[in-house]
């Protein structure tokens, strides 16, 4: 009988996690059955309960997941301070991260499922969307971030749904004017003054990972 190291229970767990967080964002979390989920990790259905104990649980924890992977490789490596809050802008309403929703933001492509979710999961979605929108507010009122939570968290859910409407829309030109408009929105919300507005994806390219980066998968 093969014996595997102490190592391989949690990295088998992980590669669950992050195959469930693709699958999820590409067909939706009631559109994704345990098989599908399984077999896209490459791993049979029986060994889904010795890492979980329900769908629902592998949902919240994939959610959590989903978001510290965002914080860690977007939010934490954007420069401090003013310049880091456009960096962080630039990258979430690029065309890249618009077209790469599979490695994307959970909040663009599963809000609307979460919201109707267990509790444990919206608890889990607000404990980690709190952790990005602590993170761009400590750029933008260092001395108090507290007090800009709910501003972030707006800017933040506006530049959200900018994302799924220019997913949305079929005229390619319209979504990438869509997108650079709502750079200029979401700067404007945060009080960031910035110089290329016409321009948004340049800065954006030359700063940020990509969000198949941001995956690490």
């Amino acid at each position: 009988m093969m014996r595997y190291g102490k190592e391989h229970k949690p990295a088998t767990r992980q590669r669950i996690i992050e195959a469930a967080g693709r699958r999820f964002k590409r067909d939706g979390i009631d559109g994704s059955g345990i098989s599908t989920l399984m077999q896209d990790a490459g791993l049979t259905n029986g060994a889904f309960y010795t890492h979980f104990t329900s769908k629902d649980e592998l949902v919240a924890t994939t959610v959590a997941d989903q978001l510290q992977a965002q914080n860690a490789s977007i939010v934490e490596q954007a420069a401090p301070g003013r310049a880091g809050l456009e960096q962080i802008v630039r990258w979430y309403l690029s065309p890249r991260h618009r077209d790469s929703s599979d490695d994307g933001c959970p909040s663009a492509a599963l809000l609307d499922e979460i919201r109707r979710c267990a509790d444990p999961t919206r608890q889990a979605y607000t404990d980690g969307v709190l952790v990005v929108a602590d993170g761009i507010a400590a750029r933008l009122a260092p001395e108090d971030p507290l007090s800009v939570r709910t501003k972030t968290l707006s800017t933040y859910a506006m530049m959200a749904g900018t994302l799924q409407l220019s997913r949305a829309l079929a005229d390619r030109q319209l979504a990438d004017e869509l997108l650079e408009q709502g750079i200029r929105n979401a700067l404007a919300l945060l009080g960031v003054e910035h110089e290329d507005a016409e321009a948004p994806n340049r800065s954006s390219r030359r700063t940020h990972p990509s969000p198949q980066a941001a995956r690490h998968t």
